[in-house]
């Protein structure tokens, strides 16, 4: 899972901020909208495969089993979960290196 793409606002309202807006722009930012989608349902993909690990390779990543599915629970299916899935193995690593017990 690749967790260096970030995703933009999914905000279809392209007319909204500028009236003026030329039909090229307003394509543009629909390809930036539509990439950002593919990214969030690639990731979204990756942080599914997770769940199929077994608990020792998901505590090699930091992770739990109900962390996982957590996760893949609070959000929708076009959201990326990968975000919030890099920020709890980060938390488990720094208090595994501050020598403090992981949850």
């Amino acid at each position: 899972m690749r967790t260096n793409d970030r995703i933009f606002d999914f905000d279809l309202d392209l007319a909204a901020d500028q009236p003026n807006q030329t039909f090229a722009a307003r394509l543009a930012r629909l390809n930036a909208w539509l990439g950002s989608l593919r990214i969030a349902l690639r990731n979204r993909l990756a942080a599914n495969s997770l769940a199929d690990l077994d608990e020792r390779l998901l505590n090699d990543l930091g992770l739990t089993r109900g962390e996982v599915q957590d996760v893949l629970r609070r959000h929708g299916y076009a959201d990326d979960p990968s975000q919030h899935l890099t920020r709890l193995a980060r938390r488990r690593a720094e208090r595994s290196l501050r020598g403090l017990r992981a949850d």
